[in-house]
């Protein structure tokens, strides 16, 4: 993991795929890449984190974002949140305001993003560093 956010101990944890094929121009033309890490990063301020992953394998569903839950949200049994193609700016927005909210197992998702959420293989969750 390389770029990260103001840590907080107790908020969700945002990671951005961007290293392999998610985050390209070549395989998302016309997609600020860089702008929805940005945007990211200043939409949940102090609410939580964003971290920047080189690969998260899941390559086929490029832009791939992992939510992981806050404190609140683990101690009510949530696991990190798996989202597809987060590649439009209402997305982002989305998964902003759900972090601002208290993300998994505190808030349900809002907008369209439970059509995003996929169940990851175990070598995709042991490379966010959930196994």
């Amino acid at each position: 993991m390389s770029k990260r956010s103001r840590p907080t101990a107790t908020g969700c944890t945002v990671t951005v795929c961007r290293g392999c094929c998610c985050g390209t121009d070549r395989k998302h033309p016309g997609v600020d890449h860089a702008g929805q890490v940005t945007a990211l990063t200043a939409g949940i301020g102090d609410a939580g984190r964003v971290r920047v992953s080189d690969c998260l394998d899941a390559c086929e569903r490029s832009n791939v974002v992992v939510v992981g839950p806050s404190t609140e949200g683990r101690r009510a049994g949530a696991r990190p949140t798996w989202l597809a193609g987060v590649l439009h700016p209402d997305t982002v927005d989305d998964v902003v305001a759900w972090v601002r909210a208290g993300g998994p197992g505190v808030q349900d998702p809002p907008g369209v993003l439970d059509l995003s959420a996929f169940a990851p293989t175990r070598k995709q969750r042991a490379e966010a560093g959930e196994l």
